[in-house]
């Protein structure tokens, strides 16, 4: 009787595992016919998709000493020994990592991003240096980009490729704060261009960091936040359905306030009221996603944020963010393989060691449709 007992557990533990085993099965075919229904639907339906992105590229500093900014640590006699070589470097990294972002031959986008903001950068001169560094040279890349007054020297700025982007206005606004008239931070980059003829705002942000500790530096980002909330009602109050781009290192994660409260941007595009906008970023930080690591606490800071009038796909109506397409790209070779930060971001400098990596930012960006006629 024992070894009747015997054999029926075997029996039911064997009927379970090819249960499970099938169940399994069933959800890997379920997914790949997702995927194959997500696929076909582009196809049949003839989408014409493009890459949007940012990226803080992390101290990308020429070696020449510049005026009225502290940038000695960034000079070939510094601790750091920031020379030609390194610099070239580093240029290479950034340019690899940009040519890569979006590019997904089964969606068909075989091309780098059309338009990509950036910050972190301490003149224009850089970044056409970046867009003249292979690969991104196979492209013809223009610039958008004013001098900020942020003590460090660092900016930020627009790339966009000439060949479907073309700028009409482009402007800087400064953030000031009443209460502490010396304090200083980076200008919002504001462009207005067409995207293949479609009317598009985009707003480039890169607001005041933590530094002092979160709640203690919170004002400024609210400000800053502000800043851009008043920038986005002035170009809705001359166009109710401008469709406006909000990008940035926002040193805040997209359920801050600053994010939720001043900027009023949600993760849901259901019932959204006069005056809000979209954050496809809520999604990824609810799922635990990051763009920077921190004492192994991932946040997301780098952002990607819209109106509603981006949102619906309409034909005959130009570009429109594509659906469940918000993306951190974290591709193995810009993470560290080993060591105590292993699958942190790569970095370019650790304190003043040299790591010749590519930044301690992820890049985020999202892909845009337009139906085909």
């Amino acid at each position: 009787m024992a070894e009747l007992g015997n054999l029926c557990v075997v029996r039911t533990i064997f009927q379970k595992t090819l249960t499970s085993m099938y169940l399994s099965l069933k959800k890997i075919y379920l997914f790949g016919l997702l995927l194959c229904i997500h696929y076909q639907s582009v196809a049949q339906d003839r989408y014409w998709l493009k890459t949007i992105a940012f990226y803080n590229v992390e101290n990308l500093f020429d070696t020449i000493d510049q005026a009225d900014v502290r940038d000695e640590e960034f000079l070939p006699e510094a601790a750091r020994q920031w020379n030609t070589e390194r610099y070239r470097l580093k240029l290479t990294h950034n340019a690899r990592v940009i040519a890569d972002i979006g590019v997904d031959p089964k969606l068909g986008i075989t091309e780098p991003p059309v338009i990509i903001g950036l910050c972190e950068v301490e003149n224009k001169q850089v970044v056409e240096d970046l867009m003249a560094t292979a690969p991104l040279n196979q492209e013809d890349y223009g610039v958008c980009h004013f001098d900020s007054p942020d003590r460090r020297g660092i900016d930020v700025a627009l790339a966009y490729n000439k060949k479907y982007f073309t700028p009409t206005a482009q402007q800087s606004r400064r953030l000031h704060d009443p209460k502490a008239p010396d304090f200083i931070t980076r200008d919002q980059l504001v462009v207005t261009g067409k995207l293949e003829g479609d009317p598009i705002h985009i707003i480039v942000n890169h607001w005041p960091s933590r530094r002092g500790g979160e709640k203690r530096s919170e004002p400024r980002r609210l400000a800053a936040a502000q800043l851009t909330r008043d920038i986005i009602d002035s170009l809705v109050t001359l166009d109710a359905q401008a469709k406006i781009f909000v990008m940035g290192d926002l040193n805040d994660t997209p359920v801050n306030n600053s994010l939720t409260k001043v900027l009023k941007a949600k993760g849901s595009t259901a019932n959204m009221k006069e005056g809000e906008l979209f954050n496809p970023m809520v999604a990824l930080h609810k799922k635990g996603y990051g763009t920077l690591a921190y004492r192994d606490v991932w946040q997301i800071f780098d952002q990607i944020i819209m109106t509603p009038a981006v949102l619906s796909l309409k034909e005959g109506e130009g570009y429109h963010y594509f659906p469940n397409t918000a993306r951190i790209f974290d591709k193995k070779y810009v993470k560290n393989s080993k060591g105590k930060y292993a699958g942190y971001p790569h970095r370019t400098y650790v304190g003043s060691s040299f790591k010749g990596g590519y930044s301690d930012h992820l890049p985020v960006y999202i892909y845009v449709a337009k139906k085909a006629e």
